[in-house]
Order: C-alpha cells, then structure tokens, then sequence
C-alpha cells in the first residue's frame, strides 16, 4: 500500500488517473445522449397550448416550433453527430423599428448584460434572441439552459421592445 504522505508523485498520479477516469465518463454519458429525445422532453415541459409541432428537414435534421408565453420558440437540430449544431431562437420585434439607432443600443447592452449564453441578433428582419452550439460533448442540462434562456429572454423582452420601438408584432 502507498503512502501517499510519503510519496507526493503517487498522490499525483492517482489525482490524474481520477480526473482522467471522469473525464472519460463524461465524455461516454455525453456521447450517448439522444438529442432529439431531450429537445422533444424540454420542449414538452415548456409548450403552452398543446402548440409544439415538429418537422423533419430534408437534410436529414429537425425543426420544432413551440409557444412559449408571449412568445413562438424554434428549435433546429442539423443533424446527430459531433459537428452538427442545435440553433435556439425566437423573434420579439419585427423591423423596421422606431428609433432603430437607440434600439441597436439597448441590444447591444443587454447582450452584455442579462443574455447569458443566448443573444439578440436580427434574422429576416425580425430581432430574435438566438443560441447555437455545436453538439460535441453536449450535456442533456446544456441543452435545456439553451432552450429555457432563448425562451424566458424572449418573452421577458418582446412586450416592452414592442411598445418602445416597435408597430407589429413578428411573424
């Protein structure tokens, strides 16, 4: 038996082998996660309205559409390997806006400011709070922080950007 207390490199070696034996195990648990089974479960706990619906894309990945308070959440998933990325958003405003350049202000503080892991951006004329990331190593809880924060960000804001800056409501 070692004694750790005598022999400093044999406490480090074990140290490393632990962290390496977790690390392994995260890495295993993640790859095995079914994605689109955890998006369709977060999806299922955040839907109001029995509103999800969900279609299969021709390149082989899905798109799902959910409301969520005030707001109407998309969620595309391009596909299951590594590479492939989910994309979480929701439009709050449709443009053009009043005030465009104090509006564009007020974005750009609150992406540094209460966006977390998502962020305001434009998409087809329509301000969206967005997330992506890749699915390499992925966790089951990141992908419901990132559906969860578009969500609560959008419907948090959509209501007091529309009455400051905005005439209709997106599409």
């Amino acid at each position: 038996m070692t004694n750790y207390q005598s022999d400093p490199k044999a406490a480090m070696a074990t140290e490393a082998v632990s962290s390496n034996e977790i690390e392994n195990q995260l890495l295993a648990e993640t790859a095995n996660i079914n994605h689109v089974e955890v998006i369709e479960n977060v999806i299922d706990s955040l839907e109001q309205n029995d509103s999800a619906m969900v279609s299969h894309l021709p390149e082989g990945g899905y798109l799902w559409k959910f409301n969520y308070g005030s707001v109407q959440v998309f969620v595309q998933l391009t596909g299951t390997t590594d590479e492939d990325t989910i994309a979480v958003w929701s439009p709050v405003l449709k443009l053009p806006a009043k005030d465009e350049p104090q509006l564009m202000r007020r974005l750009l503080e609150m992406n540094c400011s209460s966006t977390f892991e998502s962020r305001f951006g434009i998409i087809e004329n329509q301000v969206v709070v967005l997330a992506t990331r890749t699915l390499a190593e992925l966790s089951p809880g990141e992908v419901s922080r990132l559906i969860t924060i578009v969500a609560t960000i959008a419907d948090n804001n959509d209501e007091a950007l529309q009455s400051e800056f905005g005439g209709a409501r997106p599409i």
